[in-house]
Parts: structure tokens; C-alpha cells; sequence
């Protein structure tokens, strides 16, 4: 049974094209006028300044099963580790996709005339979300405010330099409440009129329906009949709640198993503590607190809260799966492994294979599970 209304994809190599019947932008432009052949001739027009700044477009990523780690997990033939990678996409991650949602609504909001001055963009990140963000900023010419930590390094800085962002190390004040200073300094920034261009579901909806493409990739990429279960990594949480809600409405309901470091878990202390809820955004204050100095390898996913847990918890409960704690020992031999089989992935990005690891014993071998690779090495 499908939790969401079954999703029918057009043929198009752009999958922004393909699901243009699917996507809140795309329902807004059509309203006001906007005919589908305009929406597609706006998307190709981004694609081609995208590719000028970055030589990556958005098409249709990689997915098979690796003979590599299918082998080095004992799998059958009839099962095995599928592998979706990113790493090769726009700003080399899935970031761009849930951000290329928000462009195009504003860039329609420009062309139908309902946006006559472009206020700024702003994030708070120091990872590939900002890296993603600046770039597509960079192609719309559309300037940008990344809110960044005061450990974010010069390296890091001087590519965001580079793609014309304004960087704001954002300082721990005597009066901030808890929680990262970098996101308080963004909502700052929003409140005061930027646009928040984010992938986080709770600051920008929109993002949302980029990140349910990739799920929808995967659902008609998979040449079977079973998905068994579906490992994402978590850092914000928007990757794995889009992702899953997107497979899932193309291919039925398929497990998640949302992983996070040992070093940074706030999701498994939330599912923990919301079990029973009947409505767990109802318990919102008391589940989803602020990790204390959150430290890994895997640095891209050490968000200090979960923005988005109300969407993978109630994806994990609609579809039977559970959150995942890696250990470090996991998180390195993941990274090792995914290059060992070819993939160019910082160890963020191997994460959700990391939790595959941490579960590796309560497998069968002739299951099929997904892994999404995601974070180029830098």
C-alpha cells in the first residue's frame, strides 16, 4: 500500500522535466500560466548556466548493485548492495537537488512577474550544502550569505570565496540559546527579508521536492520487484525523509534505516523518547534536543539536531524501519570499502553504508539493499 499518491515520471533525461507534474514549483507556474514546454525551456536555460559554473547538470545519477561490496558483505546473487551515486552530480552531492527546487520557484516567481527584486540568499552550512548552494547562486547570479562555524577552514572558505558567496563566521553570542550559532545568524538573516535557501525542510518546504527526485530515480532505476531496505545517512534530515518518501512512491514501501554517527545521534534519542506518541511533532521540545559536542569522522552529518526528524520518524514508522547508530570503527571502514569498490566519497558520504555495517548480522543474503553515496572527496 502506498502512504502517498503513486508517482508517474514523463521520459526525460532531466528528472526535473520528468517530474514536472510532481513538483510545487512546477503546480505554481502552471496556475499562473507558465505552459509546460516554458517550464522545460527554464529548467534546460538553468542546467546550461549550472554546467558553465560547476560542468554537472541535473540528469539522471548512477545506480547499480556493486559486485565489490556485495561480495564483501557475503551477499547472494540474487540479493545485494545497491549503490546510488551522487558524487558526480551538481556541487558533487544530493544537496543541489533539494536547492535547485527553490531556484526554479524563484526564478518562475521572476518570470510570471510576482518577483521584482531579488532579495538575498542565505545557509547556514560549511559543507556541501553551502558548496551547492553557492554554486547554483553562482549561475542564477543571485547573490548569496553562507552562515558558516568559526572552525569552518580557510581551504573551505576560499571555494566559497570563489563562487562569489559572502561568508559570515557566525560567533557564539552571550545570549544565544542552544543550538548551532551559524543556523541562529541565518534565521537572523531570514527574518530580516533573505530568501532561506536551504535543505532543510522546517526553513524551506520547497527543498522537499528536490530531494524526493532522488528517491524517485531510485524507485525506477531498480531493475527487480523488492527493495528490502534503504540506508541514508542523517545529518539535517531532510536527505532521508525526502528520499524515502519519494521511493517509496514509486516503489511501495521500502524500510528506512536512517544512520548517524555515535559521536552525533540526536535522532535516536528522539525516536527513543517519542515512542508512543501518537503525534511526535507534539513532542517536539521534549524528543528533539541539542547533541553536546558532536564529533566523527563523518563531519558532513554533525548536526547538533535533526531539523527535519518529524519526517524520517514518521517515514520510519509508516515503513517499518529504524534509526542506526554507526561507530567510528564503522564510519572508517565504510569510507575504505566505498573506495575499494570506486566510489570517490568523503567519508559523510559513505555513512549510510557505514549503518549497513552496523547491521550487517541481521541481514539475509538475499536481500537487496540501497546505499546512496553522496559527497565527493575534496
Amino acid at each position: 500500500m502506498h502512504d502517498v499518491e503513486p508517482v508517474k515520471l514523463g521520459d526525460s533525461d532531466s528528472i526535473f522535466v520528468a517530474a514536472d507534474l510532481h513538483l510545487a514549483w512546477a503546480a505554481y507556474a502552471d496556475a499562473h500560466g507558465m505552459s509546460a514546454d516554458d517550464r522545460a525551456a527554464l529548467i534546460g536555460e538553468l542546467n546550461a548556466a549550472i554546467e558553465s559554473v560547476d560542468g554537472a547538470t541535473f540528469v539522471v545519477t548512477p545506480f547499480e548493485r556493486s559486485a565489490v561490496l556485495s561480495d564483501e558483505l557475503g551477499m547472494a546473487a540474487e540479493g545485494g548492495v545497491w549503490v546510488k551515486d551522487e558524487t558526480g552530480g551538481v556541487g558533487g552531492s544530493q544537496k543541489a537537488r533539494f536547492l535547485f527546487s527553490i531556484l526554479l520557484h524563484l526564478r518562475a516567481a521572476e518570470l510570471l512577474g510576482h518577483l521584482t527584486e531579488r532579495p538575498p540568499l542565505a545557509i547556514a552550512s560549511c559543507g556541501n550544502a553551502a558548496l551547492a548552494a553557492a554554486t547554483l547562486a553562482k549561475a542564477a547570479e543571485w547573490s548569496i550569505d553562507v552562515y558558516v562555524p568559526m572552525w569552518m577552514s580557510d581551504g573551505f572558505g576560499d571555494r566559497l570565496d570563489a563562487l562569489g558567496a559572502s561568508v559570515h563566521r557566525s560567533e557564539r553570542r552571550d545570549d544565544d540559546p542552544p543550538g548551532d550559532p551559524a543556523m541562529l545568524r541565518f534565521r537572523d538573516a531570514v527574518a530580516a527579508g533573505a530568501v532561506p535557501f536551504t535543505v532543510q525542510g522546517p526553513e524551506n518546504a520547497l527543498c522537499l521536492d528536490g530531494g524526493r527526485t532522488l528517491g524517485w530515480e531510485i524507485g525506477t532505476q531498480f531493475p527487480g520487484e523488492r527493495i528490502d531496505r534503504l540506508f541514508i545517512q542523517v545529518g539535517g534530515g531532510a536527505f532521508a525523509a525526502a528520499t524515502s518518501q519519494g521511493l517509496d512512491s514509486i516503489h511501495g514501501v521500502v524500510p528506512l534505516f536512517a544512520v548517524q554517527a555515535a559521536g552525533c545521534a540526536p535522532l535516536e534519542r528522539a525516536w527513543n523518547r517519542s515512542t508512543g506518541a501518537d503525534s511526535v511533532a507534539k513532542v517536539w521540545a521534549e524528543a528533539m534536543t541539542v547533541w553536546e559536542s558532536p564529533a566523527s569522522l563523518a563531519d558532513g552529518i554533525l548536526d547538533d539536531e535533526t531539523y527535519d526528524w518529524v519526517g524520517v520518524v514518521e517515514a520510519m514508522r509508516r515503513n517499518g524501519g529504524l534509526p542506526v547508530v554507526a561507530s567510528e570503527a564503522e564510519i572508517k571502514s565504510a569510507h575504505r570499502l566505498a573506495h575499494e569498490a570506486g566510489f570517490n566519497v568523503s567519508p559523510t558520504g559513505s555513512a549510510g553504508l557505514a549503518g549497513l555495517l552496523a547491521m550487517r548480522d541481521d541481514i539475509a543474503a538475499n536481500e537487496n539493499v540501497v546505499v546512496v553515496v553522496s559527497g565527493v572527496t575534496r
